[in-house]
């Protein structure tokens, strides 16, 4: 079954049995919220939908967002990832994976952020479980 890794250069750090998820994070600097919504697929992980509670430095909102419930949202056009990088350090915070259950820290998965690993890479991969979501 596909389902979503989390890791490194293709070492696996710990695996989850989902079908999708929502990356939440806040910027470094503004401090405000980003969502983005992701399918996983076999060809890697696909944005379906992203959202942002303001603009700022680095934040343009694109043009054909839309406001709702206070956060503007929009669907970007790009290919499956595979695999999604993200830069990963105690200064800038951790992220947050969003399931049915919930939203929990990066950490309580794989530990938290370390300045000597500045990135962790997510990625499709085979799990054993069956999907949860």
């Amino acid at each position: 079954m596909i389902g979503l890794c989390l890791g490194l250069a293709g070492a696996v750090w710990a695996q989850l049995s989902v079908s999708g998820f929502t990356l939440a994070w806040h910027h470094t600097i503004e401090k405000i919220r980003w969502e983005e919504d992701y399918r996983v697929t076999e060809t890697g992980l696909l944005l379906q939908e992203a959202r942002i509670r303001g603009s700022g430095a680095g934040m343009e909102i694109p043009a054909d967002a839309w406001l709702q419930d206070s956060s503007w949202h929009y669907r970007p056009r790009l290919a499956p990832l595979q695999p999604l990088n993200l830069g990963r350090t105690p200064e800038a915070g951790d992220y947050f994976l969003c399931l049915t259950e919930g939203c929990q820290a990066l950490s309580e998965w794989i530990g938290a952020p370390d300045a000597r690993q500045p990135f962790i890479q997510l990625w499709a991969c085979t799990v054993d479980a069956p999907l949860a979501n």
